[in-house]
């Protein structure tokens, strides 16, 4: 399956950021273009996008993959793995929870699935629960992350665990991905790379932000969403939250509900510093793909 992608990357998905128009361009500029399916209200919303995705992916170089939230408060869980199993993506990531509910649907169209970790103790859950890869979101990542360095992570996943392993964590360029090929991983999550794309549904601000921000306005915190997220600073501070008191972890409620309480606040990881302008997906693709060349030139001299 991702024998036919022009790069081994993934266009992570993100919440509030990543939309058809982002996929879209992701798939047929050779890589996988991933949303998370939160971004959608409504269960026909949904319906809509993976259709408009599926009929405009079919002949692309590239894949899709939708991200489900398997968390025990996401209560339209059901309605969405019956789009799944209806318009098939290639792909389904599930993450916040066990891969278990996803793994009949997917699998019984021949579908393929990656579960979220952050540890090897969840790896090897994920792993007995029947997922077919693992995406190590390492440190460095954005959004909700993990702790582990990415090369100690995959190393030790690779020493056990046979199947598909995508890392991600502060990788935003061409020679990042090779990196992460030459230590064993099959594939790489970039999204704080594509937060500023055209087709992002990122707003404005949001963009104009991680253009101008570095590794110096990042913060990572458990209190916004109850899960530890690498957060922009300037967005925390003008959303009236002290950086230097955030507090204990808010409780974890991944409901319909989110959209409201963090549209204003925004993450990113720390691969900000590389993202120096707002860029369609193909350009930033054409981008890391001759990094990624002349990095694999490198290591063969």
């Amino acid at each position: 399956m991702i024998e036919k992608l022009r790069l081994p990357v993934v266009a992570a998905p993100m919440f509030l950021v990543s939309g058809p128009d982002m996929v879209i361009a992701a798939a047929r500029a050779g890589i996988v273009g991933a949303f998370p399916t939160p971004n959608c209200r409504t269960a026909a919303e949904l319906d809509g996008w993976m259709a408009r995705i599926a009929a405009e992916t079919a002949d692309a170089p590239g894949l899709w993959a939708a991200n489900l939230v398997t968390h025990s408060s996401n209560a339209r869980l059901a309605d969405d793995l019956a789009l799944v199993a209806k318009h098939r993506p290639p792909i389904v990531i599930t993450a916040l929870g066990s891969p278990a509910p996803a793994i009949e649907a997917v699998h019984g169209y021949g579908g393929t699935v990656l579960a979220d970790v952050i540890n090897v103790p969840l790896a090897r859950k994920a792993a007995a629960a029947g997922a077919d890869g693992l995406v190590c979101v390492s440190a460095g990542a954005g959004g909700h992350t993990g702790f582990l360095s990415p090369f100690a992570f995959i190393s030790a996943l690779r020493a056990e665990f046979g199947g598909l392993i995508c890392v991600g964590g502060g990788i935003a360029d061409g020679a990042g991905v090779a990196g992460a090929i030459a230590a064993g991983a099959d594939l790489v999550y970039m999204g704080t790379r594509f937060l500023a794309a055209e087709e992002s549904m990122a707003v404005a601000g949001y963009k104009d932000m991680v253009v101008a921000s570095g590794l110096e306005h990042l913060i990572v915190s458990a209190a916004i969403t109850g899960t530890p997220a690498s957060w922009l600073i300037p967005s925390l501070v003008a959303c009236g939250y002290d950086p230097a008191a955030l507090g204990a972890a808010a409780t974890r409620d991944y409901g319909g509900d989110a959209h409201k309480k963090w549209k204003d606040l925004w993450a990113a990881g720390q691969g900000v510093g590389a993202v120096r302008g707002i860029e369609p997906v193909r350009a930033i693709v054409d981008a890391i793909a001759g990094q990624y060349a002349a990095a694999v030139e490198r290591l063969a001299g």
